[in-house]
């Protein structure tokens, strides 16, 4: 989380960032310091003082101005699939954050392993059908997927910032209930980039209900067995039930408060984003059915118990969205 982490010593981030804490003030000096070299670098690509690159292909950028998640990954499934719908070939890069690989980029199976590679990677290769490559250069990385997919488009997942790779169109999915928290930049609040910068990209969405703005929201689908892929059940078939929830990831509340929405009784495990889980967290856990999220499983299925099960999230995009997106491409390709 970068300038962000030091400060789980002072506060909570959730109390820092989307609350009002006294500490946040101390902090800005520090934070117009960072909003203004993050927007130095970016000037200097836009004048070409520091070298992009452009791909001979289109390049979608989905990402966020804040620290933590906002479902990009769930949305970049979603428009691969809706790309592929349409008879392009795309291919998803993503930084493969966690990834232990000494070489990148790295080419991403379904069965590869999270370790190396990351978990997130691995979830979008297992779910999308695409040619999925990690690494931290997303040029390099879209150079290696041009070369062993054939893409005829490139999406990434996250990357807003990574201005190395040029982008043909720019998509920032905000939470809708957090929204921007305090508006400020780290470490004072959680941005990235000033909010100034909304003005800039191509496309708004926002997770949750979006009232007039265009929304995502997140649909659940059947339980599966970590121990037996093959075995499903209904969330509803837990209601009532006493349950462990796990979740590693940027904002763990909105998977709780899904499960006890659908009325199961949970007992919440938070752990931080990207968390390496091992054998030694499932002491921790209860002896009944403990529910996680996908990307969690990712790591977990080596180990995990036969009451031990994860719960796939599909993203629905308002209509009107994937209009505009679909759009945009067409231009882009009409050129």
């Amino acid at each position: 989380m970068g300038l962000g982490s030091p400060l789980r010593r002072l506060a909570d981030p959730a109390t820092l960032w989307y609350g009002h804490h006294p500490v946040v003030a101390l902090l800005l000096p520090l934070s117009w310091v960072y909003c203004g070299v993050v927007q130095l670098r970016r000037l200097g690509y836009r004048v070409g003082w520091l070298a992009s690159r452009r791909l001979p292909v289109p390049v979608v950028v989905v990402g966020n101005l804040s620290v933590g998640g906002t479902g990009k990954t769930p949305l970049v499934l979603r428009l691969a699939q809706l790309l592929r719908g349409r008879g392009w070939t795309p291919g998803i890069l993503t930084r493969g954050y966690g990834g232990r690989s000494r070489s990148w980029p790295r080419l991403v199976r379904p069965d590869s392993d999270p370790d190396a590679v990351g978990d997130e990677p691995v979830l979008l290769a297992r779910r999308s059908g695409c040619t999925v490559v990690a690494g931290p250069d997303r040029m390099q990385a879209g150079l290696l997927a041009l070369r062993l997919g054939g893409c005829d488009i490139l999406l990434t997942d996250d990357g807003l910032q990574h201005y190395r790779l040029a982008r043909d169109l720019e998509i920032v999915l905000i939470d809708g209930a957090r929204g921007l928290g305090n508006g400020h930049c780290l470490p004072a609040g959680p941005l990235r980039e000033p909010r100034s910068r909304l003005s800039s990209v191509d496309l708004l969405l926002y997770k949750g209900e979006g009232g007039e703005r265009p929304a995502m929201r997140l649909l659940p689908g059947l339980l599966v067995n970590l121990r037996h892929p093959d075995r499903t059940r209904r969330l509803a078939d837990l209601r009532g039930q006493a349950v462990g929830a796990v979740a590693g990831i940027g904002d763990p509340q909105p998977f709780f408060a899904l499960l006890r929405g659908a009325g199961l009784d949970i007992d919440p495990h938070p752990y931080p984003d990207h968390y390496r889980f091992s054998p030694r967290d499932l002491v921790h856990w209860p002896d009944g059915p403990v529910i996680m999220t996908e990307k969690d499983a990712v790591k977990c299925a080596a180990f995990g118990g036969e009451d031990h099960w994860y719960l796939p999230v599909e993203a629905v995009v308002d209509a009107d969205f994937e209009t505009s997106f679909l759009s945009i491409l067409v231009g882009l390709t009409d050129d």
